[in-house]
């Protein structure tokens, strides 16, 4: 059974990007890159958005306030490209231009449930805000990580994380500080019905 983890970068106050902000913040520094380098091989699952911003980058778009891409920015988006890709959306055509994608025009919640039980690998999401929400109140989720970056983009933040999420109760599994400022969170989740009746001992 394939297991699937929920995966966010972000700044301290919860948003996944930040408008004239760098990939990664401008703030990864040589163990985080490091870190990410030894990650194990993974099938990503995205939305249509998320598609159509990285599959942007992977022909050469930069982001807004910038003039080129960054080499770890560059390397990022390489890695991306060699990897599986699933893509859930009802309003993509195909075929799709992004190299080692597939199109999901089915109900992503139950696609993804069909990818666990009868797959093997890890699965993990890619940006994707609201297939990650949806992932996570249907239970299929076993692992939510978050790595934090040092900044709050009060000003320029956007896309907030965890607006319309339900109340989800955390165990952490793992956590750790890369170059004496990221950190890097992990938990197993469990999606509350109602907020618990006493304070965990």
């Amino acid at each position: 059974m394939s297991e699937l983890l929920v995966d966010f970068i972000t700044s301290l106050d919860g948003h996944a990007s930040g408008e004239g902000w760098p990939g990664f913040w401008g703030l990864e520094g040589p163990e985080y890159l490091g870190w990410l380098g030894e990650q194990p091989e993974v099938t990503y699952l995205m939305g249509a958005n998320t598609y159509r911003l990285m599959s942007g980058f992977a022909a050469g778009e930069v982001p807004n306030g910038q003039d080129e891409f960054r080499p770890e920015e560059e390397a990022s988006v390489d890695e991306l490209t060699q990897a599986p890709k699933v893509v859930f959306s009802s309003s993509l055509a195909e075929p799709l231009t992004w190299a080692n994608c597939t199109l999901v025009r089915d109900d992503a919640v139950e696609a993804v449930r069909a990818m666990k039980s009868s797959g093997s690998g890890l699965l993990s999401t890619i940006g994707s805000l609201s297939l990650c929400r949806s992932l996570l109140r249907a239970g299929l989720v076993d692992r939510f990580r978050v790595v934090l970056f040092p900044v709050i983009t009060g000003a320029t933040g956007a896309e907030r994380i965890y607006d319309g999420y339900p109340d989800v109760a955390l165990e952490m599994i793992e956590h750790r500080t890369f170059d004496g400022r990221i950190q890097l969170v992990e938990y197993k989740p469990r999606v509350l019905e109602h907020p618990p009746l006493g304070v965990p001992s």
